[in-house]
């Protein structure tokens, strides 16, 4: 990580307007959340609707902004090619809407998700939920050391941090849109367990503010879906890893940009 990189995040000041980032992006969605929208199907038949790319384009240009140097990856411009990306050290990757399907449901369990990426680690993540106007927000110092991690509601900072003990029953967060035969089977290894249904980026926050004990995730996801709350996650003193290998979900270090399975936890477990 160069000195410039280093010393913005050490002083905070890099977080701190990407927290304002979010919020501001999250203002243009709940101007289109609180009117009738349209939504449209994307190739891979996800959803699309106007609010994702009103998000991406407040992101994307305060970011250039902000760090011109530094590329971008979002959902919505993800057709960069992999001769290009690989050679990134630093860059941005943001999901301007994570959670359509619940944006679309209107049930306030959706977020904007950025994160900074440096070296395949997330080191800066930042996840602003909207509607309940919370501000989830971490780092992680050059030596892989936490700088901290918080949760924001009302102007009101409190630090954050996963769960020092497992819960009996274990509290095992999920998504309300995805479930799978692999879920259930993973479930079955718990004499007991309370399911905990959460939308977005929201389930791994849960943990990370220790909220929840275990998040599985046997369904597919890619990395703009993850990146930043895994960055408070490791932050708040979490982990996640992937279900095969047991070691750390890394971003940007293959052509394809879908995530393998992964278990997101405590130190705990």
């Amino acid at each position: 990580m160069d000195n410039w990189m280093e010393n913005r995040l050490l002083n905070n000041d890099l977080i701190r307007d990407v927290n304002n980032i979010a919020v501001e992006a999250g203002h243009s969605v709940m101007s289109i959340y609180e009117k009738d929208f349209n939504v449209q199907e994307k190739s891979d038949h996800s959803p699309l609707t106007e609010a994702d790319l009103a998000s991406h384009r407040c992101i994307v240009h305060a970011l250039q902004k902000l760090t011109p140097s530094i590329p971008i990856l979002s959902e919505e411009s993800a057709d960069i090619p992999w001769t290009e990306r690989q050679s990134w050290e630093h860059y941005w990757l943001i999901d301007p809407l994570d959670g359509t399907k619940e944006f679309i449901k209107r049930n306030g369990e959706f977020t904007v998700n950025i994160a900074l990426v440096s070296n395949g680690i997330p080191i800066l993540g930042v996840v602003y939920a909207p509607v309940k106007e919370i501000l989830y927000f971490g780092g992680i110092g050059a030596n892989g050391e936490s700088l901290g991690a918080w949760k924001q509601v009302d102007h009101n900072k409190e630090p954050i941090s996963v769960s020092s003990q497992a819960h009996k029953p274990i509290r095992v967060v999920g998504s309300r849109s995805h479930q799978s035969d692999e879920m259930q089977s993973y479930l079955s290894k718990f004499d007991d367990y309370e399911f905990i249904p959460m939308g977005s980026s929201l389930k791994i926050c849960l943990v990370a503010e220790g909220k929840a004990d275990i998040y599985p995730r046997f369904g597919p996801t890619s990395e703009w879906d993850t990146a930043a709350a895994h960055a408070v996650l490791k932050a708040a003193g979490g982990s996640c890893v992937t279900y095969e290998k047991n070691d750390e979900l890394m971003y940007n270090t293959k052509e394809s940009l879908l995530n393998p399975y992964f278990i997101v936890q405590g130190p705990q477990l």
